[in-house]
């Protein structure tokens, strides 16, 4: 439990010194594993239909994850009606089983670029609904899943 405060201390202090960043939020995924059929959505109000977007995905999984990625399914909502579903293929661990990102304790946070000068033509909510596109029917060992989007 000290570790996870520890985390969140840290990302707090990163988090409020970032100008780029127009949204960021982790969901957690329940204690027995992230189900098939449970999704992750976050609704961003944007307004600025000009500027170019970065967007990242964010996954925090244990050392106990049994795989060396994960598969997710993206769908992104936009405020006329539209929808864009795109599957994703996150490493988590190089092939030598070593876990990537940034780590305290048995936990690891990952934060990959999903989409790179991305545009949001639309003013009102986009809707991003992320989730897990593996094969087990409920998937151990990630504890946090959520988004970032920054101003390019």
């Amino acid at each position: 439990m000290r570790h996870v405060i520890i985390l969140t201390v840290t990302l707090c202090i990163f988090i409020s010194c970032d100008p780029k960043r127009i949204f960021e939020e982790y969901k957690p995924v329940e204690s027995k594993g992230w189900h098939k059929d449970s999704v992750m959505v976050f609704a961003v109000d944007l307004q600025d239909t000009y500027g170019l977007y970065n967007m990242y995905l964010n996954v925090r999984n244990r050392g106990t994850y049994p795989n060396r990625n994960i598969w997710l399914s993206i769908s992104t909502h936009f405020p006329d009606g539209r929808l864009r579903t795109d599957t994703v293929e996150i490493l988590l661990a190089d092939p030598s089983g070593r876990w990537k990102g940034s780590g305290i304790g048995d936990l690891f946070d990952n934060q990959i670029l999903y989409r790179k000068d991305m545009k949001l033509p639309v003013r009102g909510e986009y809707q991003f609904v992320i989730k897990q596109a593996m094969r087990p029917l409920r998937l151990k060992g990630i504890q946090d899943v959520g988004m970032r989007l920054e101003r390019n």
